[in-house]
């Protein structure tokens, strides 16, 4: 997934919004103003075979899952200017199957909705609910 795929899949997140309390060059999507991603150019002059930049994106994991993946594939990383033990970078070169980081932002998103209390849960299941129909 490049850059573009992977920011239009983070918004179609029921209720995401974006903010950039950073810098101007690192977008944070957030559920109900808690962060579940972050997607900016890579910091260490990356390019790809086409001379563009090549993006990092910051995902929320299960502990566990985030050692496995960082095991299975080479462009998983422990989390860039994150916890480690929490969140994962993934480096967009093309090698992580594009179903998997879909899946994996899925995960990022679940865990902070899991997470929420129960009124804004609600809230952003009515929100999704209206999405759906």
């Amino acid at each position: 997934m490049d850059q573009k795929s992977v920011h239009d899949y983070l918004q179609s997140k029921p209720a995401t919004f974006i903010t950039q309390p950073f810098a101007q060059d690192v977008d944070v999507y957030k559920v109900q103003h808690k962060m579940f991603a972050t997607l900016s150019e890579g910091k260490e002059g990356q390019v790809d075979a086409n001379g563009e930049p090549i993006w990092w994106l910051n995902l929320k994991c299960d502990p566990d899952e985030a050692l496995l993946l960082r095991d299975e594939f080479p462009a998983i990383v422990p989390g860039y200017h994150m916890n480690k033990r929490l969140w994962n970078t993934i480096i967009l070169d093309g090698s992580v199957p594009e179903e998997k980081i879909k899946e994996m932002i899925d995960n990022s998103y679940n865990i902070v909705v899991d997470n929420l209390p129960t009124a804004q849960k609600e809230e952003l299941a009515k929100i999704a609910a209206s999405l759906n129909k």
